[in-house]
Protein backbone atom coordinates (compact mmCIF):
# COMPACT_ATOMS: atom_id res chain seq x y z
CA UNK A 1 0.00 0.00 0.00
CA UNK A 2 1.31 3.43 -0.95
CA UNK A 3 1.55 5.66 2.13
CA UNK A 4 3.01 8.83 0.56
CA UNK A 5 3.12 10.20 -2.97
CA UNK A 6 5.01 13.21 -4.29
CA UNK A 7 5.85 14.43 -0.81
CA UNK A 8 8.27 17.36 -0.78
CA UNK A 9 8.98 18.33 2.80
CA UNK A 10 11.70 20.67 4.02
CA UNK A 11 12.38 21.57 7.66
CA UNK A 12 14.87 24.28 8.57
CA UNK A 13 17.39 23.98 11.37
CA UNK A 14 15.85 25.09 14.67
CA UNK A 15 12.34 25.16 13.20
CA UNK A 16 9.23 23.83 14.97
CA UNK A 17 6.98 22.21 12.35
CA UNK A 18 3.62 20.58 13.08
CA UNK A 19 2.02 18.13 10.65
CA UNK A 20 -1.75 17.63 10.67
CA UNK A 21 -3.90 15.40 8.49
CA UNK A 22 -6.60 12.70 8.54
CA UNK A 23 -5.96 9.30 10.06
CA UNK A 24 -3.96 7.05 7.77
CA UNK A 25 -2.53 9.87 5.65
CA UNK A 26 1.07 8.94 6.37
CA UNK A 27 2.00 11.38 9.15
CA UNK A 28 3.69 8.71 11.25
CA UNK A 29 5.39 7.32 8.14
CA UNK A 30 6.99 10.74 7.62
CA UNK A 31 8.45 10.61 11.14
CA UNK A 32 9.69 7.04 10.63
CA UNK A 33 11.43 8.11 7.42
CA UNK A 34 13.06 11.06 9.19
CA UNK A 35 14.09 8.82 12.08
CA UNK A 36 15.62 6.28 9.70
CA UNK A 37 13.26 3.51 10.83
CA UNK A 38 11.80 3.17 7.31
CA UNK A 39 13.38 3.67 3.90
CA UNK A 40 11.56 5.33 0.98
CA UNK A 41 10.65 3.16 -2.02
CA UNK A 42 11.38 6.16 -4.22
CA UNK A 43 13.08 9.51 -3.75
CA UNK A 44 15.39 10.32 -0.87
CA UNK A 45 15.40 11.57 2.71
CA UNK A 46 18.27 13.85 3.70
CA UNK A 47 19.61 15.32 6.94
CA UNK A 48 22.08 18.18 6.51
CA UNK A 49 22.41 17.15 2.86
CA UNK A 50 23.38 13.54 3.60
CA UNK A 51 21.06 10.54 2.99
CA UNK A 52 19.38 9.07 6.06
CA UNK A 53 20.23 5.38 5.96
CA UNK A 54 19.16 4.30 9.45
CA UNK A 55 18.51 5.43 13.02
CA UNK A 56 20.91 7.94 14.51
CA UNK A 57 21.10 9.57 17.93
CA UNK A 58 21.04 12.99 16.26
CA UNK A 59 17.35 12.30 15.47
CA UNK A 60 15.17 10.95 18.29
CA UNK A 61 11.55 9.80 17.96
CA UNK A 62 9.08 10.23 20.84
CA UNK A 63 5.82 8.24 20.70
CA UNK A 64 2.26 8.81 21.95
CA UNK A 65 2.89 5.95 24.35
CA UNK A 66 5.80 7.07 26.51
CA UNK A 67 7.47 3.68 25.81
CA UNK A 68 9.49 3.82 29.02
CA UNK A 69 11.22 0.63 30.13
CA UNK A 70 8.99 -0.68 32.96
CA UNK A 71 11.84 -2.56 34.63
CA UNK A 72 13.76 0.71 35.08
CA UNK A 73 13.06 3.68 37.31
CA UNK A 74 12.87 7.23 35.95
CA UNK A 75 16.59 7.91 36.41
CA UNK A 76 17.62 4.71 34.63
CA UNK A 77 15.24 5.45 31.77
CA UNK A 78 16.64 8.93 31.27
CA UNK A 79 20.25 7.81 31.37
CA UNK A 80 19.74 4.76 29.13
CA UNK A 81 21.20 6.41 26.02
CA UNK A 82 24.02 7.94 28.04
CA UNK A 83 25.04 4.51 29.33
CA UNK A 84 25.05 3.19 25.78
CA UNK A 85 27.44 6.01 24.90
CA UNK A 86 29.61 5.15 27.93
CA UNK A 87 29.20 8.63 29.40
CA UNK A 88 31.00 8.71 32.80
CA UNK A 89 28.80 8.33 35.86
CA UNK A 90 29.44 11.84 37.20
CA UNK A 91 28.49 13.43 33.89
CA UNK A 92 25.41 11.19 33.60
CA UNK A 93 24.26 12.38 37.01
CA UNK A 94 24.71 16.01 35.98
CA UNK A 95 22.68 15.53 32.81
CA UNK A 96 19.88 13.63 34.55
CA UNK A 97 19.56 16.21 37.33
CA UNK A 98 19.44 19.05 34.79
CA UNK A 99 16.75 17.29 32.75
CA UNK A 100 14.67 16.42 35.82
CA UNK A 101 14.60 20.14 36.61
CA UNK A 102 13.70 21.05 33.03
CA UNK A 103 10.71 18.69 32.94
CA UNK A 104 9.70 19.46 36.54
CA UNK A 105 10.24 15.96 37.90
CA UNK A 106 12.68 16.65 40.73
CA UNK A 107 12.26 14.03 43.42
CA UNK A 108 10.79 11.40 41.09
CA UNK A 109 14.04 9.93 39.79
CA UNK A 110 13.60 6.72 41.79
CA UNK A 111 9.95 6.25 40.84
CA UNK A 112 8.84 3.31 38.69
CA UNK A 113 6.90 3.97 35.54
CA UNK A 114 3.71 2.35 36.86
CA UNK A 115 3.73 4.87 39.72
CA UNK A 116 3.60 7.85 37.35
CA UNK A 117 0.62 9.66 35.86
CA UNK A 118 0.32 9.87 32.08
CA UNK A 119 1.72 13.39 32.05
CA UNK A 120 4.67 12.43 34.23
CA UNK A 121 5.46 9.47 31.99
CA UNK A 122 5.56 11.80 28.99
CA UNK A 123 7.80 14.22 30.90
CA UNK A 124 10.17 11.35 31.66
CA UNK A 125 10.07 10.22 28.03
CA UNK A 126 10.87 13.77 26.91
CA UNK A 127 13.82 13.90 29.30
CA UNK A 128 15.08 10.56 27.97
CA UNK A 129 14.82 11.86 24.40
CA UNK A 130 16.73 15.03 25.28
CA UNK A 131 19.44 13.22 27.27
CA UNK A 132 21.45 12.31 24.16
CA UNK A 133 21.21 15.93 22.97
CA UNK A 134 19.66 15.22 19.55
CA UNK A 135 19.67 17.83 16.82
CA UNK A 136 16.16 16.82 15.76
CA UNK A 137 13.27 15.76 17.98
CA UNK A 138 10.45 13.87 16.22
CA UNK A 139 7.19 13.72 18.20
CA UNK A 140 4.32 11.42 17.22
CA UNK A 141 1.19 12.72 19.00
CA UNK A 142 2.98 12.61 22.37
CA UNK A 143 0.19 14.42 24.22
CA UNK A 144 -2.81 12.89 22.45
CA UNK A 145 -3.88 10.63 25.33
CA UNK A 146 -3.55 13.25 28.07
CA UNK A 147 -6.25 15.33 29.75
CA UNK A 148 -6.62 18.95 28.68
CA UNK A 149 -4.97 20.53 31.74
CA UNK A 150 -1.92 18.24 31.56
CA UNK A 151 -1.62 18.76 27.81
CA UNK A 152 -1.75 22.56 28.18
CA UNK A 153 0.97 22.42 30.85
CA UNK A 154 3.20 20.31 28.61
CA UNK A 155 2.63 22.70 25.71
CA UNK A 156 4.16 25.48 27.80
CA UNK A 157 7.07 23.29 28.90
CA UNK A 158 7.81 22.08 25.37
CA UNK A 159 7.77 25.63 24.02
CA UNK A 160 10.13 26.71 26.78
CA UNK A 161 12.51 23.82 26.05
CA UNK A 162 12.42 24.57 22.34
CA UNK A 163 13.07 28.29 22.78
CA UNK A 164 16.04 27.62 25.06
CA UNK A 165 17.56 24.78 23.03
CA UNK A 166 16.80 25.87 19.44
CA UNK A 167 16.42 22.21 18.47
CA UNK A 168 14.59 21.23 15.31
CA UNK A 169 11.19 19.72 16.14
CA UNK A 170 8.73 17.91 13.90
CA UNK A 171 5.46 17.27 15.71
CA UNK A 172 2.56 15.15 14.40
CA UNK A 173 -0.90 15.83 15.82
CA UNK A 174 -4.61 15.44 15.05
CA UNK A 175 -5.33 18.50 17.18
CA UNK A 176 -5.36 21.68 15.09
CA UNK A 177 -5.37 23.97 18.12
CA UNK A 178 -2.35 22.11 19.47
CA UNK A 179 -0.55 22.74 16.18
CA UNK A 180 -1.30 26.47 16.32
CA UNK A 181 -0.01 26.67 19.89
CA UNK A 182 3.29 24.91 19.15
CA UNK A 183 4.35 25.45 15.55
CA UNK A 184 6.35 27.97 13.57
CA UNK A 185 4.80 26.34 10.51
CA UNK A 186 1.85 23.99 10.06
CA UNK A 187 1.73 21.50 7.19
CA UNK A 188 -1.64 20.01 6.20
CA UNK A 189 -1.55 16.59 4.54
CA UNK A 190 -4.04 15.03 2.15
CA UNK A 191 -5.77 11.70 2.49
CA UNK A 192 -3.63 8.62 1.72
CA UNK A 193 -1.38 8.52 -0.18
CA UNK A 194 -0.27 11.58 1.72
CA UNK A 195 1.15 14.79 0.34
CA UNK A 196 1.31 18.35 1.64
CA UNK A 197 -1.71 20.30 0.40
CA UNK A 198 -1.40 23.49 2.49
CA UNK A 199 1.09 25.35 4.65
CA UNK A 200 0.52 27.99 7.31
CA UNK A 201 3.15 30.18 8.99
CA UNK A 202 2.49 30.97 12.65
CA UNK A 203 3.90 34.39 13.47
CA UNK A 204 2.58 34.89 16.99
CA UNK A 205 4.53 35.59 20.20
CA UNK A 206 5.42 32.78 22.58
CA UNK A 207 4.65 31.24 24.95
CA UNK A 208 1.22 30.54 23.48
CA UNK A 209 -1.82 29.08 25.22
CA UNK A 210 -4.86 27.23 23.89
CA UNK A 211 -7.04 30.17 24.99
CA UNK A 212 -5.06 32.72 22.95
CA UNK A 213 -7.69 34.48 20.80
CA UNK A 214 -5.08 35.18 18.12
CA UNK A 215 -4.99 31.47 17.35
CA UNK A 216 -8.70 31.11 16.61
CA UNK A 217 -8.66 32.50 13.07
CA UNK A 218 -5.54 30.53 12.19
CA UNK A 219 -7.10 27.30 13.49
CA UNK A 220 -10.19 28.01 11.36
CA UNK A 221 -8.05 28.38 8.23
CA UNK A 222 -6.17 25.14 8.95
CA UNK A 223 -9.47 23.33 9.54
CA UNK A 224 -10.81 24.65 6.25
CA UNK A 225 -7.85 23.08 4.46
CA UNK A 226 -8.18 19.87 6.45
CA UNK A 227 -11.90 19.23 5.92
CA UNK A 228 -11.67 18.12 2.24
CA UNK A 229 -8.92 15.66 3.18
CA UNK A 230 -11.01 14.30 6.06
CA UNK A 231 -14.05 13.89 3.80
CA UNK A 232 -11.91 12.02 1.28
CA UNK A 233 -10.62 9.73 4.05
CA UNK A 234 -14.20 8.91 5.06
Amino acid sequence: MEALRGLDLRVGSGEFVCIVGPSGCGKTTVLHLLAGLDAPSAGEVLADGAPITGPDSSRVLMFQDAALFPWMNVRSNIEFGLRARRVPRARRDEIVEELLRKVHMEGFDQSWTHELSGGMRQRAALARALAVDPQVLLLDEPFGALDALTRDSLHIELQDLWMKSAKTMVFVTHNVREATVLADRILVMSDSPGRVIAEHAVDLPRPRHMENPGLMSLAARVLADLKPAERAAE
